[in-house]
Parts: C-alpha cells; structure tokens; sequence
C-alpha cells in the first residue's frame, strides 16, 4: 500500500470501523468517507422511502469495507486490552487494479486485533 494515496472507508460504524480509520490516519493516510446523497423514491405501491448512496471519491486509491457486530463489553477476557470484544469482516481493494490486497476475518479484544491490523498494514505496505 502506498502512503501517499486516498483511502476511502464506510462512515460511522462501531469500535473496529473507528480503529481503522483512525490507524490508517496514524499512518499518515488520507481518510475519505465520500459524498452522501439521498434520493427520495415513490414505488407503485405508494410506498415513500429515501435511498442513501455513498459516492467514492476518484481520487481514492484504496477501498477499505468493514462489515462488524455490535461490540460487547468484555471486562474479564479482554481485561489488559481494551475491554471491548470486536467481531468483523475487513477488506481492502486496490481501485487502480481491481484486486483485493487483504481480506481479513477476526475476533478479538480491541487493542489486540488493532495490533494485528498495524502488522498486517506493516506488511503492505513493504
């Protein structure tokens, strides 16, 4: 991965779409949650609804998707590290090329899978 490059990623979210975002930002990446635009639709069944659409910036070089369940407060296993439980899906693509350079499914404490994802960035980016 290159440093000097966008990285887009989903907005919101709980504690591990937060980590990474703010990992790849220690990291000297530039963070993106693009443009968010709601279109308001009526369907033959008269049924009103607005559909929110995130748009990726062009310039975003990097795609990071976090699919997580609700963190659980986990104060006896993950004591010494973070006190939060995570369980999650990550994938980063590669926009210029088409590929996934990383897809990663884990559980964990909070500051054990961050550590985790600085190794896995470390690799990466070599």
């Amino acid at each position: 991965m290159d440093k000097t490059t966008v990285v887009y990623a989903q907005r919101g979210g709980y504690g591990m779409k937060r980590g990474i975002k703010e990992t790849l930002e220690q990291r000297g990446y530039k963070v993106v949650v693009g443009k968010l635009t709601t279109n308001t639709y009526f369907d033959s069944e008269n049924f009103d609804g607005d559909i929110e659409r995130n748009h990726i910036p062009n310039d975003a070089r990097y795609v990071v998707k976090i699919a997580e369940r609700t963190e659980k407060f986990n104060p006896l296993w993950c004591v010494f590290n973070g006190f939060w439980w995570w369980n999650f899906n990550v994938s980063i693509a590669d926009q210029k090329t088409g590929t996934e350079i990383m897809s990663w499914r884990g559980r964990g404490c909070a500051n054990s899978s961050l550590r985790k994802l600085n190794s896995i960035l470390d690799e990466l980016e070599k």
